[in-house]
């Protein structure tokens, strides 16, 4: 009792520390610390009571476990005693059976004068007539359904109507099979017909009159079905010994699909036979070829499946039509190709992504099919862009939908935008804002009341969206731009990666600020969506440098500041974001950079990644693959990275006859090699030590606050909503 009433007192003690952690609290302080010995006593109470509850459950199992012995004990005494009461009462009738002479048959042993008559019967019962009783019961249950339908139900109620068996003095002879047999000694009444022309009732009576050897005979005839004759001996009326005609029980259902299997049988051989044969003439008629279409019917069906029965030559040959050898001409089936992948990436790698409208469902909206498209082919790229535009989309669905007769807004709208989201998926899958939004959305859609009109209740949804747009995107880039604008100083050389669009408006207010700094552009295949931001930035007057991942190691001895855009934060703190920021910002921290990460909160997540492998968006292989308009040679700002295409000079052209074209560039049968496969991964994770700072609408904070404020942000949500 002891060890556990501490136990649960310091159970309740750590519940204690576990509180103050949650909260955020400190451990130890003294206008709180009554509250330990409180937990600790309520622990304590706790076990001690447990303690008390275990006892009285022991004590009410030993009650009962010694309860069920002595009712065990109970029940062998008698048994026992029952036992040896019976064993004395067979041997005293043996004795007297012995000593008599005689046989004496049920009558005349319950008048002989003797004490223990009952215990006599009892034991003769139980030795003799009870294993007897067993054995029949057992075969009439073996050969139930080898007997003819009327014989069987006679049959039920035999072994409860048959009387013990009789002990005779001699055995009377057996007589004429087709009358009633007397009982021979030791043998049960069981009347014996004459043997009948069907051979599965003589199988089925076989086992009864014979001992069982009439089981062989069954197994004889399955083998040899004899179809015809079983059809003849079938329901025909037989002449008594009285001279009384008496019809037999027709065929049991049993006996017709015997027959019927062993017909099907006989004529399939015969088919087979045919088939096998020289091929037949076209003018024997249409009897032959009924009978061809039917055996490739039967051929064609599979083997463990239901035949029709009833299904005629005609309709056979209907299904399937008969060709001559001269239409059969040899087709070459292409092996299929096979499907490129990385094993370590299997689990990502799902449906190809859907590159038009074809196959999509008729209750999809046009502006929903033109958004798909255009995040497919990366027309709309980026977190907040695909949100927003989803969003707007979402608004012109709203605008002409129509709630169905003997529905209600809120119960089919909601139903509606399934098929919608669903269509979006297929061309790409959704992001975490999108996610966020579309939640958002649907517990909008839930909360509006059944009595509104549609049109208000439309116009309600309508105004919330660009509400939503308004506070939780164009509000909060602006805050972010102002407030990471400010971390920027005169003579700072910022680096960023990729293109994202918060960032940029980060740059641009901290240029028309009058800050005077440079900008470092690293970008990555195959996207290349940094060419769009040094083309932007350049555009409005900042001095930028572009250049590939490549050189990171070496414009990294002139950055002071590294900004990066975000896909979603992680409840853990890391970041999820365009593959290569990893590298960026590890390269970063290893020379004590600032990594500075700026997301919008509708970008925050409960989820948790620990690395880019388990969830991550795979690419199609097919966009790594260079072609020559794609070729980065043309727009890159250091030509000398990337070789321009081999030209062939003009002496050698005219020196050939049929000059070689030259060869593409980059991997054009790059699935024609085995050994090849190409991976194009979307996203990466970020750890969070080598993030500095998080800057979102609600201000400045670490990388581990991110949970604290994605719970406010929600919280506000279920209060904007």
């Amino acid at each position: 009792m002891v060890h556990k009433v501490l136990f649960w007192s310091g159970f309740g003690l750590a519940v204690r520390f576990w509180q103050l952690g949650i909260e955020m609290r400190p451990f130890f302080n003294k206008e709180s610390l009554w509250a330990y010995p409180f937990f600790a006593g309520v622990g304590g109470s706790f076990g001690y009571w447990l303690t008390g509850v275990e006892q009285r459950q022991l004590q009410m199992l030993s009650e009962r476990r010694e309860s069920l012995i002595e009712k065990r004990r109970r029940r062998a005494e008698r048994e026992s005693k029952g036992a040896e009461q019976s064993h004395a009462g067979g041997v005293a009738a043996s004795k007297a059976m012995i000593q008599s002479g005689a046989n004496f048959t049920s009558d005349s042993m319950a008048k002989i004068n003797i004490p223990l008559s009952k215990y006599i019967r009892l034991g003769i019962t139980k030795v003799f007539w009870v294993p007897l009783r067993s054995i029949i019961r057992f075969s009439f249950s073996f050969t139930e359904l080898l007997l003819p339908e009327g014989l069987a139900q006679d049959m039920e109620q035999l072994p409860q109507n048959i009387e013990p068996p009789t002990f005779e003095s001699s055995a009377a002879p057996m007589a004429d099979t087709s009358t009633t047999a007397p009982v021979a000694p030791g043998t049960l009444d069981i009347p014996v017909t004459a043997p009948s022309t069907d051979p599965i009732a003589d199988a089925s009576a076989s086992p009864i009159a014979e001992g069982g050897k009439g089981i062989k005979k069954v197994q004889q005839n399955k083998k040899e079905p004899k179809a015809k004759d079983a059809k003849e001996g079938m329901g025909k009326p037989k002449q008594s010994q009285g001279g009384d005609t008496v019809k037999e029980p027709g065929p049991s259902a049993k006996a017709l699909k015997e027959a019927k299997k062993a017909e099907k049988q006989a004529r399939r051989a015969q088919e087979k036979q045919t088939s096998s044969g020289p091929p037949q003439q076209q003018g024997q008629g249409k009897k032959a070829e009924g009978a061809k279409g039917g055996n490739q019917k039967e051929q064609l069906a599979p083997k463990g499946g239901h035949k029709r029965a009833g299904s005629t030559t005609a309709e056979a040959q209907r299904t399937i039509p008969v060709r001559s050898s001269n239409q059969l001409a040899p087709t070459v089936v292409e092996p299929p190709q096979e499907h490129k992948h990385v094993s370590l990436f299997r689990h990502l790698d799902g449906n190809a992504r859907r590159t038009s409208i074809s196959g999509a469902a008729s209750s999809v909206h046009p502006a929903v099919l033109a958004l798909g498209l255009q995040m497919s082919s990366y027309e709309i790229c980026g977190s907040t862009a695909r949100c927003v535009a989803t969003l707007l989309a979402f608004k012109r669905v709203i605008e002409s939908y129509t709630t169905p007769p003997g529905t209600t807004l809120t119960r089919h709208l909601t139903f509606h935008l399934s098929h919608q989201i669903t269509y979006l998926t297929s061309c790409r899958p959704i992001s975490v804002s999108m996610g966020n939004a579309i939640r958002w959305l649907k517990l909008q859609i839930s909360d509006t009341d059944i009595d509104t009109p549609e049109s208000e209740a439309k116009l309600e949804l309508c105004a919330a969206i660009d509400n939503f747009i308004r506070e939780k995107v164009t509000l909060a880039d602006q805050v972010i731009a102002s407030s990471a604008g400010e971390k920027i100083h005169d003579g700072d050389v910022v680096l960023t990666y990729a293109k994202s669009r918060i960032v940029e408006q980060v740059l641009i207010h901290a240029h028309d600020r009058g800050t005077k700094f440079r900008v470092i552009v690293i970008d990555s295949r195959p996207l290349f969506e940094g060419k769009n931001l040094a083309r932007a930035l350049a555009g409005h007057g900042l001095e930028v440098q572009y250049s590939f991942t490549h050189a990171l190691s070496y414009v990294a001895k002139d950055i002071t500041k590294v900004f990066l855009g975000a896909h979603a934060m992680l409840s853990n703190g890391r970041l999820y974001s365009r593959v290569g920021t990893a590298l960026v910002a590890m390269t970063a921290k290893t020379r004590d950079i600032p990594v500075i990460v700026c997301c919008e909160s509708i970008k925050f997540t409960e989820r948790v990644n620990l690395d880019s492998i388990v969830t991550n968006e795979l690419a199609p292989p097919d966009e790594l693959v260079l072609s020559l308009a794609d070729s980065p040679s043309s727009t890159s700002s250091t030509p000398a990275t990337v070789s321009p295409p081999p030209a062939t000079s003009p002496t050698q052209s005219t020196q050939s006859t049929s000059p070689a074209p030259a060869p593409a560039p980059g991997l054009p049968n790059w699935r024609n090699q085995p050994n090849l496969n190409l991976l194009n991964l979307m996203y990466d994770v970020t750890p969070a030590e080598y993030i500095k700072m998080v800057i979102t609408e609600y201000g400045s904070l670490p990388p581990s606050s991110v949970p604290v404020v994605h719970r406010m942000s929600t919280e506000k949500n279920d209060r904007f909503v």
